[in-house]
């Protein structure tokens, strides 16, 4: 198997805990990721430390509160496929996050390096900026949670709708040297659901342009995948549609990328 594949564990941990990666799992330097389901009345709690964290509500309702502010009856969609934006919590470090499940509940805790520059603030589905990018076959739509228009320290927060039989993170883009203002060194974590789940599967390829790094990579539905440089497109088989939530951050909050000059036609 892929060092860069991550599966989720077949049963949550007692804390909801289904997948966790630190930048020590993953020998980087700025994204935490992780995915915890609950069922109704569970509690997560969680100090962010010195890390900014955003956590996205993937599917579910949920009551939510941080040090200095509350939200009762927040989550909308009981499905990533629903297609709506989800609604997130962003927390600064040196705060804490504690959810009460108003129902089956899984969410997604995004984090990197916090600098207490913003306040703890409720993202709401219509405060997220949602585009459809490509054309044809290379159509999908962007939900940004928190692009990098939106105030964060160091996270960049990203859901991603590709249609069956379509190709997204397409053409084919890297930012792993920081060499600002033409590219920016972010690291980027994946993670994928597929619609129908059972059986579904979609490919992500990540590869450097020397091949030194060159793996096809076979994604089932729940599973994240790591991407510690280059470039790193996604296929949706026909019939399966390929939903991934995106977390980056880098030392420097901007992206600036650079295509794959083989495929950079496709941008013509």
């Amino acid at each position: 198997m892929s060092k860069l594949l991550v599966k989720p564990k077949q049963q949550p941990a007692k804390d909801g805990n289904i997948i966790r990666i630190t930048p020590e799992s993953a020998n980087w330097d700025y994204v935490g990721f992780e995915v915890y389901k609950f069922k109704q009345g569970e509690i997560f709690e969680k100090e962010t430390g010195a890390r900014e964290m955003a956590i996205v509500l993937l599917s579910g309702r949920a009551n939510a509160a941080t040090k200095s502010k509350s939200w009762d009856d927040i989550g909308e969609r009981m499905s990533v496929f629903d297609e709506t934006p989800a609604y997130t919590v962003y927390v600064p470090n040196d705060d804490q996050i504690r959810m009460e499940a108003l129902s089956n509940l899984e969410i997604a805790v995004c984090t990197a390096p916090g600098k207490g520059t913003y306040e703890a603030r409720l993202i709401r589905p219509e405060d997220v900026d949602v585009a459809q990018r490509g054309s044809g076959h290379m159509e999908r739509q962007i939900n940004g949670i928190i692009p990098e228009e939106k105030p964060a320290d160091s996270l960049f927060v990203i859901e991603v709708f590709t249609p069956a039989g379509n190709w997204s993170s397409y053409p084919p883009h890297k930012h792993d040297t920081d060499s600002y203002p033409d590219e920016t060194y972010l690291e980027e974590t994946y993670y994928h659901k597929i619609d129908p789940g059972e059986g579904g599967f979609a490919i992500q390829r990540v590869y450097t342009d020397d091949r030194a790094l060159n793996e096809t990579i076979i994604v089932n539905d729940g599973d994240a995948v790591l991407v510690p440089k280059g470039h790193h497109p996604c296929s949706a088989p026909p019939g399966y549609k390929l939903y991934y939530l995106n977390v980056m951050a880098g030392p420097i909050r901007k992206w600036r990328y650079t295509n794959d000059k083989d495929h950079e036609w496709l941008t013509k």
